[in-house]
């Protein structure tokens, strides 16, 4: 951990914030902190920071209630300015909206990326309007045997301790019933959210709780 001494504050005192929502990584707001809001930040674990248009201290959340809780905060290499990474209990933005950045300029047709968000998109887009030789919609027309035996293949090849947990015939009982059970049951798209978020906490931290989360996931 670096001291604080090393920072470098503006002339006015002030460095920039660049808040990142802890779980999707996008990036929430950039605002401005003085030495004090700082302190009260770190000190209180959720952000605070300092206001150029009213020349005060706020504290992110106190009267919308959308508190930003602190998971850590990280200098660049020129120490002059700040990425805190935070769990939100709401939107980021004053108009309600989850990112102040929403205001797209422009958008490459070439180069994408990754995000769960796309992801589920492009999975309800498979299963409402099947796309000839798409093997997702395959998959949702054979549906949630194949899906699962597909997933725990992936999970074999991925050669993970959860993954080795679950294709040696080690799942637990309970999740084993439950994926009895589901065979014969439709597909309910509103629960893959959760489900590849708790696959994916599973497979980075195979422990208990993880797995509690992952069976209920898929009740």
């Amino acid at each position: 951990m670096i001291d604080m001494e090393k920072l470098k504050f503006d002339e006015k005192g002030l460095i920039p914030a660049i808040v990142v929502d802890g779980k999707s990584g996008q990036v929430l707001t950039l605002a401005y902190m003085n030495r004090e809001s700082l302190e009260i930040s770190i000190k209180e674990e959720r952000t605070c920071f300092w206001s150029r248009s009213r020349q005060e201290l706020w504290r992110k959340g106190e009267t919308s209630g959308a508190v930003q809780h602190i998971i850590d905060i990280t200098a660049d290499c020129d120490y002059d300015a700040l990425v805190i990474r935070v769990n939100k209990d709401g939107p980021a933005c004053h108009t309600g909206a989850e990112s102040c950045f929403h205001n797209p300029l422009f958008e490459s047709e070439e180069n994408t990326a990754f995000s769960l968000e796309g992801l589920m998109d492009m999975l309800r887009g498979r299963k409402e309007s099947p796309k000839e030789g798409s093997y997702t919609s395959y998959l949702f027309d054979k549906g949630i045997d194949k899906i699962l035996k597909k997933v725990e293949c992936s999970l074999d090849r991925s050669n993970t301790v959860f993954g080795r947990y679950m294709c040696q015939g080690k799942m637990p009982l309970s999740v084993r019933q439950r994926y009895e059970g589901m065979k014969k049951q439709p597909i309910h798209l509103p629960n893959l959210d959760a489900l590849i978020e708790n696959f994916d906490n599973a497979l980075s931290h195979p422990d208990a709780e993880d797995l509690e989360r992952l069976k209920q996931s898929v009740k």
